[in-house]
């Protein structure tokens, strides 16, 4: 499956070291094809001010693209001052 760019797309592995985890939405906004590995992606992560959390380069293994059964919620990370 290919990802178009600036797509929504679901994760589907915790990153605890990148900030983010299963089922966050982030948008692709890089593609990474190199000969013999799994086509890549780079996906940015937003919060819901819309400041970027993360942007991680991953296989599209690790991504989903939402379907009508999803729906976005909300968890309460720790505070940044």
């Amino acid at each position: 499956m290919n990802f178009p760019l600036y797509s929504d797309v679901i994760l589907l592995t915790n990153l605890p070291d990148e900030g983010v985890y299963a089922g966050d939405i982030g948008t692709v906004v890089e593609r990474h094809d190199v000969i013999g590995l799994e086509t890549g992606y780079s996906v940015e992560f937003f919060d819901m001010l819309g400041n970027t959390v993360s942007v991680v380069t991953l296989p599209m293994s690790y991504f989903r693209l939402p379907t009508r059964a999803d729906r976005p919620s909300v968890r309460l990370m720790a505070s940044v001052a």
